[in-house]
């Protein structure tokens, strides 16, 4: 499915190392985020918020966004599922509201993306107004392919493990095995449709030994980036997921080699004994790019 415009194909290389959660019920937490180094700040309407609260969250989350202060940072809202009534008072509040996308609730099917982005029309979402989906249940992550092509504005899968977990009767071990199945598949969808995809949460804030385990793992399974539920969570994401000096410093010696042997009608070249091929080249000027987008926003603040 072609992409609606160059905002919205922008918006999916954006750097997403870390998204961190915000209760939308919490003023002082909406406040708090402004100065916090996550890059996306996933503003929650949904499971972090009580039902007789969900209203005013709604209200305050959306007062936040439009008045903004949160300089680069990717504003995501997750808005409740469409299965309540909820869901269908976010989809009007929050169209308008300036964010640069919706998260929707468990998302099982195309069909749920696609009434989302109906809703959107009827209600004036401007174009660029993007979509994340959560995949957090078994059918959303059988269904993960068709869910990742449903609509032009979808960017972003996000793993919800925690309920996966629940739901597969899977154990929460440090090396995830019981989750890496439903982790391969919904990075096969993403990757396949050329959108970015997120990784799940790590629940145990004391645990720091676990929590860079997974988010190294993450980076090496080849996720943009994870999730977080603590402010306390962010540096060590942004390390994890973002390009080293000496990757870089790699990427552009072999850019460089490559480029000047195909200069020479050379296809291939050997770079301090390595062999580099076109495909090396590709996976080297995206790790370049992300490193510059990562030094823009940090740069901003």
């Amino acid at each position: 499915m072609p992409l609606v415009n160059e905002a919205l194909e922008a918006a999916i290389a954006r750097p997403r190392r870390s998204m961190l959660y915000m209760p939308g019920a919490n003023a002082r937490a909406l406040e708090k985020a402004k100065t916090l180094p996550a890059d996306s700040l996933i503003l929650d309407l949904e499971d972090a918020v009580a039902p007789d609260a969900k209203e005013a969250a709604r209200k305050q989350v959306v007062a936040a966004v439009k008045a903004g202060g949160y300089g680069k940072r990717e504003l995501v809202i997750r808005i409740n599922s469409l299965d309540t009534g909820w869901g269908h008072e976010d989809v009007p509040a929050v169209a308008k509201s300036g964010a640069d996308a919706i998260l929707i609730a468990k998302v099982e099917s195309a069909a749920q993306v696609q009434h989302v982005e109906h809703l959107l029309g009827v209600w004036g979402g401007p174009d660029d107004l993007a979509l994340m989906a959560m995949i957090e249940t078994p059918m959303g992550v059988l269904n993960a392919a068709e869910i990742a092509r449903a609509s032009a504005r979808m960017i972003c899968l996000v793993m919800g493990t925690s309920d996966l977990a629940k739901d597969l009767h899977a154990a929460h071990t440090r090396e995830r095995l019981p989750m890496l199945t439903s982790l391969g598949l919904c990075l096969l969808a993403a990757r396949a449709n050329r959108i970015a995809i997120v990784d799940g949460v790590h629940l145990d804030l004391a645990d720091d030994a676990g929590f860079d385990h997974a988010c190294r793992q993450g980076r090496e399974l080849g996720f943009d980036g994870k999730t977080l539920i603590h402010p306390k969570q962010i540096e060590g994401a942004n390390t994890a997921f973002a390009p080293s000096a000496d990757d870089v410093a790699w990427s552009k010696k072999i850019i460089a080699a490559h480029a000047e042997a195909e200069a020479k009608g050379e296809g291939v070249v050997l770079v301090d004994g390595k062999l580099i091929e076109n495909l090396h080249v590709e996976a080297a000027e995206r790790l370049v790019a992300l490193a510059e987008r990562v030094a823009e926003l940090e740069k901003a603040g």
